[in-house]
């Protein structure tokens, strides 16, 4: 019986409305609001530290990019992620805009490909591309501790 009432569809679609999913908001602000939000407002939300950067105006660089991010998702086709557009700006702030777009965020060797999320609204692109790799704790080397001095070398 419970098979029956997936494989109709009209059933399946009705189901499909009565899962809710949580909803993007970015302080307070729905994810469609956010997008058709002006640069101004946006400002408004965002923490200090931002503030004072969007407020000092944007420079040649990250208009740049935004303005790559938008050819990039202009030209690709529905449905499709748009192309990647590599940048070394590791300290643009994401705005609603860029959501959606593939960026190769450089971290000093390579290009970490990173898809902008709304989650990731008001974060720097550095937060998203680690530039270090990571320590990993494992057995002391050879003259670490005072013990190794009575292990002989050869």
């Amino acid at each position: 019986m419970a098979d029956v009432e997936l494989t109709d569809p009209a059933k399946a679609a009705e189901l499909k409305k009565k899962r809710n999913f949580r909803s993007f908001s970015y302080r307070g602000v729905e994810l469609e609001k956010l997008l058709d939000l002006p640069t101004e407002d946006f400002v408004e939300l965002v923490h200090s530290r931002a503030r004072r950067r969007f407020t000092r105006g944007l420079k040649r660089k990250p208009m740049g990019l935004i303005k790559k991010l938008r050819k990039a998702k202009k030209e690709a086709l529905p449905n499709e992620k748009p192309a990647t557009v590599k940048t070394h700006l590791r300290d643009m702030i994401i705005v609603p805009e860029m959501i959606g777009s593939v960026i190769g965020i450089y971290n000093g060797k390579m290009f970490n490909t990173v898809e902008i999320k709304p989650e990731m609204v008001g974060f720097h692109l550095g937060e998203f591309s680690i530039s270090y790799k990571p320590v990993r704790h494992g057995r002391p080397g050879i003259g670490a501790t005072h013990s190794s001095r009575f292990i002989p070398l050869k």
